[in-house]
C-alpha cells in the first residue's frame, strides 16, 4: 500500500482529560512515555501509510515541537492548522485539499483511539463496496456489569461488562476523495455527511471484533496503558 495516506483530527482540547491538556492538546497527553498520537502514528505506519496529516487547532505548536525533535521513520507529517473552528467534518474537509490529487484512499481518524485492527481489511472492504466512504464499527460493551437473575428473582450469576448485540461507529473511515465534495465546510460530518451517504447507498460498514479504546477520561488513560504496554511487548 504505498503511498497511502492519513488524516487525523486532533484539535481536541480533551476537557475531561484535566490537568494533561491545560498545555498541550488532548492528542499530547502521555501514554507510556509517548504522546497518544504517537502510538497512533505507529499503528498507522503499520498498515502502510507513509503521509500523515494531523488536523490541528489548539495548542498545535506543542505537536509541532515535539515532531521536530522526535522524527518518525518513513513517514512524512504534515500539520494542518485551522485559522477557526470548523468543527470534524470541515477539517476533514480541508484535509483533503491537501492530499496528491492521484490518491484514490485515505484513511481518516479520530486522534484519540487506540486499537490494533490493520487497516488492510478496512480497506479491503471500502474497495470491495465502492462507496465514499467506509465506516469501522465496534461491539458495544456496556459499562455495567450484568446480573442474571431467574424469573423467581434468584441470581444465577454476574457478567462483568459484557459485549451487547450492538455496534458503535469506531471513528476510523475509509474515504474516497469525492467525498470531499459532500463535507461541510463548517459542522460535523456525522450529523451532516454519513446520515446523505446512507440515504444514496454510498455509506458502507466493517465491522471489527479488534481491541478498540476511545481514550476520553484519566480512567481510559490508565487502560491505554496496559493495553500498549502488552501490544509492544
Amino acid at each position: 500500500m504505498a503511498g497511502l495516506a492519513a488524516l487525523i483530527l486532533a484539535g481536541g482540547r480533551g476537557e475531561r482529560l484535566r490537568p494533561y491538556t491545560e498545555n498541550a492538546p488532548k492528542p499530547m497527553v502521555p501514554v507510556n512515555g509517548k504522546p497518544l498520537i504517537y502510538h497512533q502514528l505507529s499503528w498507522l505506519q503499520r498498515s502502510g501509510v507513509d503521509q500523515a496529516y494531523i488536523l490541528c487547532g489548539y495548542k498545535y505548536e506543542v505537536m509541532q515541537d515535539y515532531f521536530r525533535e522526535n522524527a518518525f521513520p518513513d513517514m512524512a507529517i504534515h500539520f494542518v492548522p485551522e485559522d477557526e473552528p470548523l468543527g470534524r467534518g470541515g477539517a476533514f474537509k480541508q484535509g483533503l485539499s491537501y492530499i496528491d490529487p492521484g490518491v484514490d484512499l485515505v484513511i481518516a481518524t479520530n486522534g484519540d483511539i487506540v486499537t490494533d485492527q490493520p487497516l488492510e481489511e478496512l480497506i479491503e472492504t471500502h474497495r470491495r463496496f465502492g462507496g465514499l466512504a467506509t465506516i469501522m464499527l465496534s461491539p458495544l460493551r456496556s459499562s455495567y456489569g450484568i446480573v442474571h437473575t431467574q424469573d423467581d428473582g434468584r441470581v444465577l450469576m454476574f457478567q462483568e461488562k459484557p459485549i451487547l448485540p450492538y455496534w458503535v461507529n469506531g471513528g476510523i473511515y475509509a474515504f474516497s476523495p469525492a467525498i470531499k465534495n459532500l463535507l461541510p465546510n463548517k459542522g460535523d460530518h456525522e450529523t451532516t455527511t454519513f446520515p446523505e451517504l446512507a440515504r444514496q447507498g454510498k455509506l458502507f460498514a466493517f465491522k471489527s471484533s479488534a481491541m478498540w479504546l476511545p481514550v476520553d477520561t484519566v480512567k481510559d488513560l490508565g487502560e491505554a496503558s496496559k493495553i500498549l504496554a502488552d501490544l509492544e511487548k
